[in-house]
Formats: structure tokens, sequence, C-alpha cells
């Protein structure tokens, strides 16, 4: 049965679930981490929104290969590798440290040698996975209804990338911060970022802010706003971003975070959600663009459509 595109998700009927599947999908995430060759801005290290959940995609180990995906259909998290092996790890109602070591004994009996960092990112006052008993909470409703709303965000996100010719970033779920997350850059080097993040080193942040961004995403809740809500910012933040007028008029700039935010139940109330989400990527981009001085006629073009070539005329 098909489900609403854009599902009720309201943070205090799911705090705990959230809670422990961040972390889930952190120890996922710090196994692609161990296998992958480091690229640009942390983009080895995402996961990718899926039909049926989020993927980490092939994670190459010398000449095999393993893919880990997160089935919120089914609720099961399913270890495949290239020669047919699968094993599978329930979604339910466990410990992060239950969860850490059926996932490391599930990949064991696959033939994978995986060492991972034990403490959380991005997580202050974090307690490690092998010893949080705390965290246990898993409502599979609202578990799927996170994932459909990653995937709604998706569909939105990739539309409004075909817009820009500069270089930018899949739209991808960065398991840290716990966001989906789509990053255009002007080409620019960027200044050196302060770092500062609890869990993280500063080399790693430095090196995702090498440039200029335009960046915009989705947070579930539980982070600079008490519920859900679409966020976009700019990196360095240029002299008058915060001024600069954006759409729809439920947006607008929250002055400690130094972003704009849609809320999301501001989005599902309005009469067409996906068009709204548009409007708020273009609109601060535009933003962000034009108070820094972006090329944007060099960098933009028209929205894409299926079957029709970009004119270049």
């Amino acid at each position: 049965m098909r489900r609403e595109s854009w599902p009720e998700l309201p943070f205090s009927a799911w705090s705990d679930t959230c809670a422990t599947l961040r972390l889930w999908t952190q120890i996922v995430g710090k196994i692609r981490l161990a296998k992958t060759p480091w690229l640009n801005h942390s983009w080895h290290v995402v996961l990718y929104p899926t039909v049926r959940g989020l993927s980490t995609s092939p994670i190459h180990d010398g000449a095999r290969a393993l893919q880990i995906d997160f089935d919120f259909v089914a609720h099961d998290l399913v270890l495949r590798s290239d020669d047919g092996g699968e094993r599978r790890v329930a979604l339910k109602p466990r410990s992060v440290s239950d969860f850490r070591a059926a996932t490391l004994a599930a990949l064991g009996e696959m033939d994978f040698e995986v060492r991972i960092h034990d403490v959380p990112s991005e997580i202050p006052d974090a307690v490690p996975f092998s010893r949080d008993e705390t965290n246990r909470s898993y409502d599979a409703e609202f578990a799927g209804r996170f994932w459909r709303v990653l995937l709604s965000s998706q569909r939105v996100f990739e539309r409004f990338r075909t817009s820009f010719l500069g270089k930018c970033s899949p739209t991808h779920f960065f398991w840290g911060s716990f966001d989906l997350a789509l990053t255009r850059f002007s080409g620019r080097r960027a200044p050196i970022h302060p770092g500062g993040f609890p869990n993280l080193p500063d080399s790693v942040t430095r090196e995702a802010y090498s440039h200029e961004v335009s960046s915009a995403g989705f947070w579930p809740g539980g982070g600079p706003l008490d519920d859900a809500a679409f966020y976009s910012y700019a990196y360095p933040t240029p002299e008058g971003f915060d001024a600069r007028r954006v759409q729809p008029p439920e947006a607008y700039f929250d002055e400690q975070a130094g972003q704009f935010f849609l809320p999301y139940g501001a989005l599902r109330a309005s009469a067409d959600p996906d068009a709204a989400l548009l409007a708020f990527l273009q609109s601060t981009y535009a933003a962000a663009a034009e108070a820094g001085g972006w090329d944007r006629e060099a960098l933009e073009c028209e929205l894409g459509s299926p079957r029709v070539p970009r004119s270049v005329g």
C-alpha cells in the first residue's frame, strides 16, 4: 500500500527512536569509513536513500564488495556481498551495544574483517557504542515515516540539483549530523573553518568546508530546532545573507544558528509541499549566491526535464 509522501513526524513522538537510529547509522557509516578511500568533503562516508531505506552503496574490500542497507519496510539491516553472501540483523528494540555486536558478528560470518572507532561522532559526552545499553528504542512506524520524508526530500532535492552547472554534491545522508544534505559550490576557496564539533577532528571539518558552499538539507529534529525542519546556510556566511527575502513565507532566518529554516509542519500544511520545498531551496541558494557574489550566469541553468537535453545554443 502506497504511503503518504509527507507523513507527520513530530519529534516528541519518536525522539528516543531517533536517538537510537542515529547511533545505529553511525555504526554502519563507520564500517564504510573504515574501508573507503577519502573523498572530498567526506562524501565517501555517506548513506543514500533507497526505495526501502538507506544504503551504503558498494563498499570495496580488496577484490570483494559489500553493501549494507537499512530496510525500513521489512525492518532489517541487510548485509550482502558480491559472492552471494547475505546476513540480516533485525531492526527492533535493542541496545546500541547489542546492535553493534550483532552487525560486526554478521560481518565476521561473511569473512569481512572490520574495526571501527567505538566513539559516536558529533555527539557531546558520547558513550562508546560497545557500552551503550541506554539507547534501545525502535518504533517501526516512525522509522518508516522518517525514511519516507527522506525519499520525498530526495525527489525535490534532485530536481533542484538539475539547475546547477558547477560542482554539486549528490543528495546524501550524513550519519554524524543525522541529516539529508545537498551542497553547491561557488568554485572559490573558503577561509579555514574553525572546527569545534564534538568528537570530530578539526581536520575533517576543515576539509569539508575547504571551498565556499550553499548547503541545504533536512533535520528530523533535536538539533538547532526542537522539531523537524529544512535548513539552508552558506559558508562563509556573506554579509547581508540574513536580510534576504526567501520563500515560502513560513521560512525564516535564525540568528543563533546562522541559517534559514522551513519548519516541516509548515511544508506539510502547504497546498503543494514539493513546490514549497523547491521554492525554499531556490530562494535560499539565490540569497547565498547574490550576497556572496557568485558567478551565477556561469553556474546556473534551467531546471531539467525528462528526455530534454540542456540547451547550449
